[in-house]
Formats: C-alpha cells, structure tokens, sequence
C-alpha cells in the first residue's frame, strides 16, 4: 500500500502536515484530507501546488 505525505510549501522549505494520506477530496470549501488512522479533516486557505508521485509527496501552498 501507498499512502502519501501531504507538505505545506513555505520559503523556508516544507512542513509537513499529514502521513498515511489515502485521498484529498476537493471540496467547495477547502481540502477533505483522509489518513489512515485519523480519519478525514477539511483543510482551508490552501490549494495543491503539485504531486510527487516518486516522493509520495502532495505539496500544498497558501491560496
């Protein structure tokens, strides 16, 4: 199994946000991120910037 790491991109590099993420459902309000083990929380003020599939990284930055 795959699950990604979601990253904030900030000036200073990344911070990291979740583990073990199984999908992000783009919603009208924001990101519904789901992880394995934490269930699922709606992020807002953000958009993804870009997917590293080869890292299992999702990059996210300020809207």
């Amino acid at each position: 199994m795959c699950q990604m790491r979601v990253v904030m991109e900030k000036d200073s590099g990344e911070e990291l946000l979740f583990e073990n993420v199984t999908s992000i459902d783009v919603l009208e309000k924001g990101l519904a991120v789901t992880t394995l083990f934490e269930g699922s929380q709606v992020i807002t003020g953000s958009v993804i910037r870009r997917m590293d599939f080869l890292a299992g990284k999702i990059f996210l930055s300020p809207a």
